[in-house]
């Protein structure tokens, strides 16, 4: 399963790791996920969203 939010989109991103002595690795930024269960049309479903679509799901669900 991709590391990636069922709402927005948003994965994982590739950069650049810098040492202190300059030395230049690759290194990935993952998405903050989480599992939130949700009803959708009536039945409920396990769905991974990042933290900016949960806080979006909790405002409109309160």
């Amino acid at each position: 399963m991709a590391r990636k939010c069922e709402i927005c989109g948003k994965g994982t991103k590739f950069g650049r790791q810098i040492s202190h002595s300059h030395r230049v690795t690759s290194r990935k930024f993952k998405v903050n996920l989480h599992t939130k269960r949700v009803v959708i049309n009536g039945v409920k479903k396990k769905i991974r969203v990042c933290t900016k679509c949960l806080r979006k799901i909790t405002s409109i669900l309160c």
